[in-house]
């Protein structure tokens, strides 16, 4: 009966596993727009801060808790027609995109950059731009389904992540 019960509250629950806080120990990204970093949970513990960058302007990189739904290698640049890999590519070696504003993870994403010198800057046009080796290893850790929480606070990730359930 117990087993039942639960797999009945798995099946209605609208918070799972679509809501907006994981489950403790699930990775976990949390990106605060005041500092422009980027912070990686896993584990029920922040593993790793890096700088990023973010939006030209406030309203250009959404804030609110979206799903990681398409991830790729040497993404093409589909605006300016360049393929993946190529030096004048933007997006750099890795895509991590989300479900900001009803898209599909192809139009919001964290990425790689061709300029290094942007990275801690204000100067996407609404995606997070990483360093290199950066957003190479939070793409082999980040799997389909992770939330992303983009916010502009002066609290800190460990504060965030208690608050939406990341860590204890």
């Amino acid at each position: 009966m117990l087993k039942l019960l639960i797999s009945f509250f798995l099946v209605v629950n609208p918070l799972w596993p679509l809501g907006q806080n994981p489950r403790v120990g699930e990775p976990y990204i949390i990106i605060n727009k005041k500092i422009n970093q980027l912070a990686f949970i896993d584990n029920g513990k922040i593993q790793k801060i890096s700088k990023v960058a973010t939006g030209k302007t406030s309203d250009l990189t959404p804030e609110g808790t979206f799903n990681v739904t398409l991830k790729a290698k040497f993404p093409y640049w589909k605006k300016k027609n360049i393929p993946g890999g190529d030096p004048k590519n933007p997006l750099g070696s890795r895509w991590i995109g989300f479900d900001a504003l009803n898209t599909d993870g192809s139009i919001y994403g964290i990425h790689g950059n061709n300029n290094p010198s942007s990275i801690g800057k204000y100067i996407s046009n609404g995606c997070v731009r990483m360093y290199t080796n950066d957003v190479n290893e939070l793409y082999d850790k980040t799997p389909y389904g992770t939330k992303v929480y983009i916010t502009t606070t002066t609290k800190t990730f460990e504060e965030l992540a208690r608050e939406k359930g990341a860590i204890r």
